[in-house]
């Protein structure tokens, strides 16, 4: 979770996060069917390889290999005890801040009591495509795209607290007093994460929307993420329960039909699927243009391949490609285990309420706050910054850093 809510979200965020790693789909009668075993693979009644259940990944695995490790593919022992002790410690402990500062206000949400913190897996990265653990380098229209983004978002942080403290927040901005002359300019592109000011809906990022990110999924830290895969004869639907709420169904088309025309985009894209003995693979295209990974949007193209190894484990792999952004495509490995269907027989519908009641109240607070300071109460409000300053999440976790 790289961008988060503002402070006036995060008791909402909080509560929602608690209560995060239940199951919100019905059980489906397929779902509830043992499987059959035929020879070292788990089949369903119908004969096809089992995926059934409800799957998580129960370590937390950096996602790109930090540096110190370089071409380390696995943790050692005791390695992996030090890094467990250190994470312990970090989010156990208290952050000293000046009382009533900022930073002091963000410290009373306690990441350790709302969100589980999993000890760190074997694998120093989830990458595993290239052999260093890291991303491809990026196309220069890719960092153009990007620079574009950063340089807005700094903008309108110019005059706040964040920029005036040389917050790494703020890295690569400048203090200004002043606000920006860019304040009520569009984005460069559709904005999907956080911008400092609240003028329409589309300012917000996309949790705050009760929107999700959608695909690839790798939320492996703080909570992890859950998917509940469920077969029929001639289908499947994988339910993602993940952040706060913002879980979100997605359906395999398995009946061999082409993609859908260029001109239809999906925010989770157009999955198709088929078999290659046990393993179900899945292409995906189409995506909108409305969605970002680490920059890529309408060019973005998936094969994934799931594959059970054993009665409790499932594998899953990536490979991700969008020429437009990256000078390579690149692979991804995850091993999930299977989680009880009797402990999560309980089901709730999906708990997001930003988009319900708190966007809008985070609209109307800024439209109260602007009117205070015309009449000559309170600060400007493009000098609070709403958007970077939350600290649940401290930015020396070796699992989240590039150290």
């Amino acid at each position: 979770m790289l961008d988060r809510p503002s402070r006036s979200m995060v008791t909402v965020a909080a509560a929602a996060a608690f209560v995060g790693a239940t199951i919100s789909v019905p059980i489906t009668r397929a779902s509830a069917q043992a499987p059959a075993v035929s020879g070292t693979a788990l089949k369903t009644p119908w004969g096809e390889p089992d995926l059934q259940g409800i799957w998580t990944d129960e370590f937390d695995t950096p996602f790109q290999r930090p540096p110190k490790y370089a071409n380390q593919e696995f943790f050692t022992a005791a390695q992996r005890e030090e890094i467990n002790k250190e994470r312990s410690a970090l989010y156990g402990s208290e952050r000293p801040a000046e009382r009533g500062s900022e930073l002091d206000v963000a410290g009373a949400y306690n990441h350790a009591v709302f969100m589980s913190n999993k000890r760190v897996g074997a694998r120093t990265s989830l990458i595993v495509d290239p052999p260093n653990g890291r991303i491809p380098p990026t196309t220069p229209q890719a960092r153009t795209a990007a620079i574009a983004d950063r340089e807005f978002r700094l903008a309108l942080l110019q005059s706040t607290e964040t920029c005036k403290t040389k917050s790494v927040r703020c890295g690569g901005g400048k203090y200004d007093p002043t606000p920006s002359p860019r304040r009520a300019d569009l984005p460069p592109r559709y904005n999907t994460a956080f911008l400092n000011r609240h003028d329409g809906p589309e300012d917000g990022g996309l949790s705050e929307r009760c929107l999700t990110a959608g695909l690839p999924e790798f939320r492996a830290a703080f909570g992890g993420s859950f998917r509940r895969i469920v077969q029929a004869p001639g289908g499947i639907s994988i339910f993602y329960d993940v952040g706060q709420g913002q879980g979100w169904q997605r359906n395999i088309v398995m009946n061999g039909s082409p993609h859908l025309p260029p001109g239809i985009r999906q925010w989770f894209g157009d999955s198709r699927g088929h078999w290659e003995g046990d393993t179900l693979v899945i292409d995906v295209t189409n995506f909108s243009p409305k969605t970002d990974y680490q920059g890529s949007r309408e060019g973005l193209h998936l094969v994934e391949r799931w594959k059970r190894t054993g009665p409790t484990s499932l594998e899953y792999v990536v490979t991700i490609e969008d020429p437009t952004v990256w000078t390579k495509p690149w692979t991804v490995k995850q091993e999930f285990s299977k989680q009880s269907d009797q402990e999560n027989r309980i089901y709730y519908e999906p708990r997001c309420v930003e988009g319900n009641y708190g966007l809008p109240g985070l609209l109307h607070g800024t439209r109260v706050e602007e009117l205070a300071f015309a009449q000559g109460r309170g600060p400007d409000p493009a000098t609070k910054d709403t958007a970077t300053a939350f600290v649940g999440f401290p930015e020396d976790d070796p699992l989240l850093n590039d150290r």
